[in-house]
C-alpha cells in the first residue's frame, strides 16, 4: 500500500494522522472485506494501530506492535517537553552536542547552570534530578532536533499514548506485541506485559527481544516476516490455517534454525540408514521418497530429541521439509501458567509443524507434503524408567486409511541413542508420590490441551511432567528408515478396518524391527562414543562424516 506523501504536509497533530490512517484502512477493507488488514507500528505507530483498531472493531485487523509508546507517561521522555520549552532558542543549536557528551553528574551540573535565570527556573530545577537518570538515552534524541521538531514529536507521542491507552477496552483485533529488553527510551517489556493482560487473551501474544533496543525493525537480527511465521500470525482468512496458510521457510530461515541446533547435531553425530525400493539397505537417505505425499511413522525418543537431527539432515541432504504433527500445547494453551512460553516453539512452526488433528493430516496429504507422525506421542517422549524403545501406540489405524485415501507412501523408522545421552532416574510414578510434584503435574496438565479423550490405559491423555534425567557422556544417534509401503491404489481395499489394522500392525512391527537392528549394530560402531568421534574430526576436519558400523 503506497501513501501519498502530500498527505503528510497536512498533518498538524495526532488527530490529523489518525484520520488519514483510518480512512486508508476503511478504503482497503471495502476493496477486500474478507481478508485481514495488517497494521505494523513501532513506538508512536503502535499507538496509531491500537487507536484505529479501537475505532473499527468490526474490521478484521492484525496488529503488530513494536515497543508501543503507550508507556510514554511512565517513561522519562515526558520530562523533556517542559524542559525544552524552558530552554531559550540560542541554546538549541548546541543541544545535540550537549546531549551526546553528557551523562550522570556532569549532566546534573550542566542542567543546574542552564536553568539559572530561566523564567521557569523552579520548575526546570525540579526536573533535573529525575532527568539525570534518563541521560543514557539522550544521544538518541539528538538526531531529531531542532528543538521545535523534538517538542512537536514529544507532544504527538503524549497525545497518541493517552488516546490509545484510553481506548484499550474497545480493541478486539488479533495483536502481536514485540518488546525490546534494552530499550533506553521506553519501558517496553513492562508495557508489553501490561498490554498482554489488558487486551483479549485469546487474541494476543507477546515476544521479547532481550538484547534489542528501541528501534527494533532497524536491527539486522530482526526479520519481521520470520516472526510472523513463527507466531502463526499470517492468515488469508478469518482464522489461521496451519496447513494452507503455511509459507515454507526460506533457505536462510531454515539454515539459521538448523545452525541454532548445531551443537546438538554435532554431539548426536547421527547415522542414517534408509531402504531402497528393492529392499537394499544403504547408508544415507537415498531411500527416502522424493515425491509426496509421504508419511514417516516412528518412535518418539525421550523428550523428542530425535526430531532435531532428523529434520535437519533430511532438509540439508534431500531438500525435503518434514512437517511434524505435534502436540497442541506447542500452539495454544487452555490457560496461562507454568508451561514453557509459546515462543519456545516458534522455530518448529517456522519449519512447518502443525497441531495433531485429522483435518490437518488431511490437508498435508492434499498438498503432497512429507509428514512426520509419532503415534506414541507424549507417552513415549515422557516414558518411565526402563521403558526405552518401547512403543505405546493406540489401537487406531486411522493414519493408514488416510494415507491410502491420498495414495501416500508410509515410511516406518526406528531411532536409538537416548540411553547414550541420559537415563531416567526419577519418573512420573516417583513424582506423584510427593505432594508438591503431584500438584505441579496437575497444574501443568490442566494448562495443556487434552488429547485422546476417548482412549484409556497407557495411551490416554498423559500427565505433563518433567522426569529427572541423569546425563551421560554423549553417545550417538542412529536412524533406520524401512522400506516405503506403497498405499497407491489401496483406497477401496483399506476401507475395511480389519485390513487397515493389519497394515497398522505391519508398520508398528517394522518400527520395532528397525529399533532392534540399530541396538545390535551400534555395539560394533567404533565411533559410538563422543571421544573417538572428536578425535576423528580433529584429524579429518569437523565437517567430515564420521564412519560407523558396516551394514
Amino acid at each position: 500500500m503506497a501513501w501519498d506523501l502530500d498527505l503528510f504536509y497536512i498533518i498538524r497533530n495526532w488527530g490529523d494522522l489518525l484520520k488519514i490512517v483510518e480512512r486508508t484502512v476503511r478504503s482497503e477493507h471495502q476493496r477486500s472485506p474478507n481478508r485481514p488488514i495488517y497494521l505494523v507500528g513501532e513506538s508512536l505507530g503502535a499507538c496509531l494501530a491500537l487507536a484505529v483498531a479501537a475505532l473499527n472493531p468490526d474490521i478484521d485487523l492484525v496488529l503488530i506492535l513494536a515497543n508501543p509508546a503507550t508507556s510514554f507517561r511512565r517513561s522519562s521522555l515526558q520530562l523533556l517537553t517542559p524542559l525544552l520549552e524552558a530552554l531559550p532558542n540560542p541554546l538549541s543549536p548546541g543541544l545535540p552536542n550537549i546531549l551526546r557528551s553528557t551523562e550522570g553528574e556532569s549532566l546534573r551540573m550542566l542542567l543546574d547552570n542552564v536553568v539559572q535565570g530561566l523564567p521557569l527556573q523552579n520548575t526546570a530545577g525540579e526536573l533535573v534530578k529525575d532527568f539525570t537518570a534518563f541521560s543514557l538515552s539522550l544521544p538518541v534524541l539528538a538526531d531529531i532536533l531542532p528543538k521545535e521538531t523534538l517538542v512537536w514529536k514529544l507532544k504527538m507521542l503524549k497525545s497518541a499514548s493517552a488516546y490509545a491507552h484510553s481506548r484499550l477496552y474497545a480493541i478486539k483485533a488479533q495483536t502481536l506485541i514485540l518488546c525490546s529488553g534494552n530499550d533506553q527510551l521506553l519501558p517496553s517489556q513492562q508495557e508489553g506485559e501490561r498490554l498482554l493482560k489488558l487486551l483479549p487473551k485469546s487474541k494476543c501474544q507477546l515476544r521479547k527481544f532481550d538484547d534489542s533496543g528501541h528501534f527494533l525493525f532497524l536491527e539486522d537480527s530482526i526479520d519481521l516476516v520470520t516472526i510472523i511465521k513463527g507466531t502463526s500470525y499470517y492468515r488469508r482468512g478469518k482464522y489461521h490455517d496451519y496447513a494452507s496458510d503455511f509459507i515454507p521457510p526460506t533457505l536462510d530461515e531454515a539454515k539459521n534454525i538448523i545452525e541454532s541446533n548445531s551443537l546438538f547435531n554435532l554431539i548426536a553425530s547421527a547415522v542414517m540408514l534408509s531402504t531402497l525400493e528393492d529392499g537394499t539397505l544403504v547408508k544415507g537417505l537415498a531411500g527416502i521418497p522424493s515425491e509426496g505425499p509421504v508419511l514417516f511413522v516412528g518412535y518418539h525418543m525421550l523428550l523428542g530429541l530425535e526430531k532435531i537431527p532428523l529434520v535437519s539432515r533430511i532438509f540439508l541432504e534431500r531438500n525435503i521439509l518434514l512437517r511434524g504433527v505435534a502436540h497442541p500445547m506447542m500452539f495454544m494453551r487452555s490457560k496461562n501458567g507454568r508451561l514453557p512460553d509459546l515462543s519456545s516453539f516458534d522455530k518448529f512452526r517456522v519449519m512447518g509443524a502443525v497441531p495433531v488433528a485429522p483435518t490437518n493430516l488431511f490437508k498435508l496429504f492434499s498438498s503432497k507434503s512429507h509428514v512426520l507422525l509419532y503415534p506414541g506421542g507424549m507417552r513415549e517422549a515422557l516414558h518411565r524408567k526402563g521403558e526405552e524403545y518401547k512403543l505405546f501406540w493406540p489401537e487406531q489405524s486411522e493414519f493408514v486409511r488416510m494415507a491410502a485415501r491420498f495414495g501416500a507412501k508410509i515410511v516406518p523408522f526406528g531411532a536409538v541413542g537416548e540411553d547414550d545421552l541420559g537415563e531416567v532416574v526419577f519418573d512420573y510414578d516417583d513424582l506423584v508420590k510427593i505432594p508438591y510434584f503431584r500438584s505441579e503435574i496437575e497444574s501443568l496438565t490442566n494448562e495443556a490441551t487434552q488429547l485422546r479423550s476417548d482412549a484409556g490405559g497407557e495411551v490416554a491423555n498423559q500427565p505433563v511432567h518433567m522426569p529427572l534425567i541423569l546425563p551421560k557422556v554423549p553417545g550417538r544417534f542412529y536412524y533406520y528408515f524401512g522400506k516405503p509401503l506403497e498405499m497407491e491404489g489401496r483406497k477401496q481395499e483399506l476401507r475395511d478396518r480389519k485390513k487397515a489394522h493389519e497394515i497398522y500392525l505391519q508398520v508398528k512391527s517394522e518400527v520395532e524391527r528397525c529399533i532392534a537392528y540399530l541396538k545390535v549394530k551400534r555395539e560394533s560402531d567404533p565411533y559410538r562414543g563422543i571421544g573417538p568421534r572428536l578425535l576423528y574430526q580433529a584429524t579429518h576436519g569437523f565437517e567430515s562424516e564420521v564412519p560407523t558400523f558396516e551394514i
